[in-house]
């Protein structure tokens, strides 16, 4: 076998800001699939490749990301609505803590099994935020699928802001010749070797679906064409959601496969935004009364087009995603673990929904429950009898009605 030689690519980004760094930094592995790490050290982006293009290609497409992250005057300024400031004593690794005791294990890059007391800790948000958010506005359970058809995808714009992300759902060609041959081709192979199966493509149907990137579109498409009698509707719903974040799935909390809550508000524009609100104050108790050090600031998506600038001070400037974000004491960061989304009318629009004669107006909060264990144990540590009074009350509640 040839060893592929690693090449280093360095960059001068001394007058780029650290906002932009951390933009360019995640875009930049989406660049070349022989990326293997990106870093910023001294002014400088180092990316360590083995490109065939060779380091020209690597540089003109990092200055092309770099144009998308500082043209016009958009700038990753930081606005901090609300935060809340607790004394860090647990300092330690909490990843290399779960993995030596067995409580979740790394199957692939960003997928993880996990195990007692995780999964608890996850059922129990799950539960808290629905019971405490939700039935604040009377919020209607439902159930949806794990993909979702092209086509409805096509209408949320996630294929043009997105792309990056998507993960497709494709299957073998009705075509038993087709069928025979794979199976055969996999068996003289002695099993699945993704370096050996060759003419892949051929052998599979353009996909239809894709795995769903966020919850609340299921809800939108099966609302689609629907007039909403009363001033609005509440919905709540948890799904594992998929994001493909190619080698940026090493960093802390970034997974594949994850479990998003959301609590979606859709109606007139009076309904959704004072509804939005609200669930922003109470989640601003829970905070407060369960001790986490957290902000929760304005923020925007990350766009993955030529029109980020666009698209993000839009976002910024109407105040329509705000983001919570949890301290991690051990790494000296924070992991954003929910958001607050306003969409306007883009919805209820693209969905031919209705609130009375116009188009209705949508919004969402947004938890991603793994996050939030993973950002509690490293804000606490796993002992219980060091974990905020409050929280654990009610999670002994919570043990003694459900569990």
């Amino acid at each position: 076998m040839i060893e592929t030689k690693m090449i280093e690519t360095i960059i001068d980004i001394s007058n780029l800001n650290d906002d932009v760094i951390g933009q360019l930094k995640y875009a930049a592995y989406f660049i070349d699939e022989s990326i293997d790490d990106v870093c910023a050290e001294d002014g400088k982006l180092i990316i360590k490749h083995s490109s065939t293009k060779g380091e020209l290609d690597i540089i003109q497409k990092v200055d092309k990301l770099i144009a998308r992250f500082t043209n016009g005057e958009f700038g990753f300024k930081e606005n901090i609505i609300f935060e809340n400031r607790v004394d860090q004593t647990y300092k330690e690794n909490i990843i290399s803590e779960l993995i030596e005791k067995k409580i979740i294990k790394e199957l692939d890059l960003g997928l993880y099994t996990f195990r007692e007391p995780f999964t608890t800790m996850l059922n129990f948000f799950d539960h808290y935020f629905t019971k405490r958010i939700g039935k604040a506005f009377d919020a209607k359970e439902e159930y949806y699928p794990v993909i979702i058809s092209g086509k409805t995808l096509d209408k949320t714009n996630h294929f043009t802001s997105f792309p990056e992300h998507l993960n497709f759902v494709t299957h073998l060609r009705e075509d038993l010749d087709i069928i025979e041959k794979f199976a055969e081709d996999i068996r003289i192979a002695g099993g699945w070797k993704v370096e050996e199966v060759t003419g892949i493509c051929e052998k599979m149907v353009t996909p239809n679906y894709t795995i769903n990137p966020a919850t609340c579109y299921h809800c939108y498409e099966g609302m689609q064409g629907e007039q909403i009698d009363s001033d609005g509707v509440v919905v709540t719903a948890v799904s594992k959601v998929h994001r493909h974040e190619s080698k940026n799935h090493r960093d802390f909390g970034r997974l594949l496969d994850f479990t998003m809550r959301e609590i979606i508000f859709v109606g007139n524009p009076e309904f959704v935004k004072s509804n939005r609100f609200k669930s922003i104050d109470i989640l601003k108790e829970i905070i407060k009364e369960w001790e986490i050090d957290c902000t929760i600031e304005n923020a925007n998506d990350p766009f993955f087009t030529n029109d980020f600038q666009v698209k993000a001070s839009f976002q910024r400037n109407q105040e329509m995603k705000f983001e919570m974000r949890m301290s991690v004491p051990y790494l000296g960061k924070t992991l954003a673990v929910a958001s607050s989304n306003f969409h306007s009318n883009t919805f209820g629009k693209a969905f031919d929904i209705k609130a009375g004669k116009r188009s209705a107006l949508t919004g969402c909060l947004a938890f991603g429950l793994e996050r939030w264990v993973f950002a509690f144990f490293a804000q606490y540590g796993l002992e219980e009898s060091n974990w905020p009074k409050k929280l654990v009350a009610d999670l002994n509640e919570w043990r003694e009605k459900y569990v």
